[in-house]
């Protein structure tokens, strides 16, 4: 796929200035985009970001490739937690800011990710959930040759 960049952006960064009026104009009532609104977002922005290529939406396994072939599954939030149903290849987890923009949480092996639930049962939805805390410790001890690298231009 390839995203015109400056568009999206600009539509992003739209959509969230939207979320924010909506937000004050109506007294408390929240706005803010969440499931497959928040995934589609998170998937579009990293690929762009880090110049992935996307496979369909609900790709079993993974959502994008590098060009070396390396099988990313990505996962976006804005809140303080994410999910994982199973084990990918490499995972990116970004967290989303209300402007638009996104932070990069963990960016590494999905078995460092994995290693976290070997002990415990699998919860009733079949969905483990982590901290991003807990990722962004475990993202400190990837090593940077196992860390897909932003584009240049970003």
């Amino acid at each position: 796929m390839q995203l015109d960049h400056s568009k999206f952006q600009t539509l992003i960064k739209r959509l969230y200035a939207t979320v924010n009026e909506l937000n004050s104009l109506t007294g408390g009532r929240h706005f803010t985009p969440d499931g497959h609104m928040v995934g589609s977002i998170g998937e579009c922005l990293v690929a762009d970001a880090y110049d992935l290529n996307l496979k369909s939406a609900s790709n079993k396994g993974y959502d994008a490739e590098t060009t070396m072939g390396r099988k990313v599954e990505i996962k976006a939030t804005q809140g303080s937690r994410v999910a994982f149903r199973s084990l990918a290849e490499h995972y990116i987890v970004i967290k989303l800011f209300l402007d638009g923009t996104f932070e990069e949480v963990y960016n590494g092996p999905g078995t460092l990710v994995w290693q976290s639930f070997h002990e415990k049962k699998r919860p009733s939805n079949g969905q483990f959930q982590m901290s991003l805390t807990k990722l962004e410790k475990l993202n400190a001890i990837v090593s940077v040759d196992d860390k897909i690298q932003l584009k240049n231009n970003i």
